[in-house]
C-alpha cells in the first residue's frame, strides 16, 4: 500500500473530531505532498532543518506543527515557519517564542509537552509541574496555550503507553474544567504509529503518525 492508501485507511478508521497529523521526519517533499493530497491537513516536523528543506516546495498546502525538542537557537526560525509549536516545556523557550512573535506581530498557538512517564532521558515538563508552568506563561501576550502533548513510549507493547495517556488526559480534563482565562484546552496530542489507537481510546484528538503513513524510514 502506498502513502495515499495508508492515509485514507487511517482516516476512515479514526473517530470524527480526531485529527491525523503526518509526522514527516526525514520525509521528502514528494511524500509529504502525496499525504496532503490524500487528506492530511497537518504536517508535523521534528527538525527545523528538515522542515526548511521541504517547506519551500510544499508551502502552505497544510498546517505545520513543530513536534521535536526546540533548541533556543532555533526558536526564531520555528516562529517564522510553524503554525503551532507542540513541545513547549520551559519558561525559557516560551519567553523566546513570545519575543520573536512580538517582533513578527504573530500569536503562536502552543501545546505544553508533558513528560507523563517521568523518563529522565525525555523532554517535557513533569505532570505535577504543568500548572505552575502554565501560570508563568500566561503573561506572555504572543503565546496562546491550546492544550497538552505527550510522547509515551515509542517501542514495546502499545498497551504500556496507556497509563501515560490516561494521566495526561486527566490533567487535560482538570485544566479544561478550571476554565483558566486566556488558555483554551482544545487539543490533546498523543500517540504515534504503534500507539495512536490507544491514545484515541484515552482522549487524544491529535495523533502524530509517521511510519503507518510513509512506511519505514530508509536508513
Amino acid at each position: 500500500m502506498g502513502i495515499k492508501n495508508n492515509v485514507e485507511k487511517i482516516l476512515s478508521e479514526i473517530p470524527e473530531g480526531v485529527i491525523l497529523e503526518a509526522a514527516a521526519k526525514t520525509r521528502a517533499a514528494e511524500e509529504i505532498l502525496e499525504a496532503i493530497e490524500a487528506g492530511i491537513k497537518i504536517i508535523g516536523e521534528n527538525y527545523i532543518q528538515d522542515a526548511a528543506g521541504v517547506y519551500g516546495i510544499v508551502g502552505r498546502k497544510a498546517e505545520w506543527h513543530y513536534i521535536g525538542h526546540l533548541q533556543k537557537n532555533k526558536v526564531k526560525k520555528a516562529v517564522e515557519m510553524f503554525d503551532m509549536i507542540e513541545t513547549v516545556d520551559s519558561l525559557k523557550i516560551a519567553s523566546r517564542i513570545d519575543r520573536y512573535c512580538e517582533e513578527m506581530n504573530k500569536i503562536m498557538p502552543v501545546l505544553i509537552e508533558v513528560n507523563s512517564g517521568r523518563e529522565p532521558q525525555k523532554f517535557g515538563v513533569l505532570p505535577e509541574e504543568v500548572e505552575s508552568l502554565i501560570e508563568n506563561i500566561l503573561h506572555f501576550e504572543h503565546i496562546r496555550i491550546m492544550g497538552l502533548m505527550t510522547m509515551g513510549p515509542r517501542f514495546g507493547n502499545p498497551e504500556d503507553a496507556r497509563p501515560y495517556f490516561q494521566e495526561t488526559y486527566k490533567l487535560f480534563k482538570k485544566l479544561k474544567e478550571q476554565g483558566i482565562p486566556d488558555i483554551e484546552m482544545k487539543y490533546l496530542s498523543m500517540g504515534m504509529s504503534n500507539t495512536y489507537k490507544i491514545a484515541i481510546d484515552e482522549g487524544a484528538n491529535i495523533i502524530r503518525v509517521g511510519t503507518k503513513i510513509f512506511g519505514e524510514r530508509k536508513k
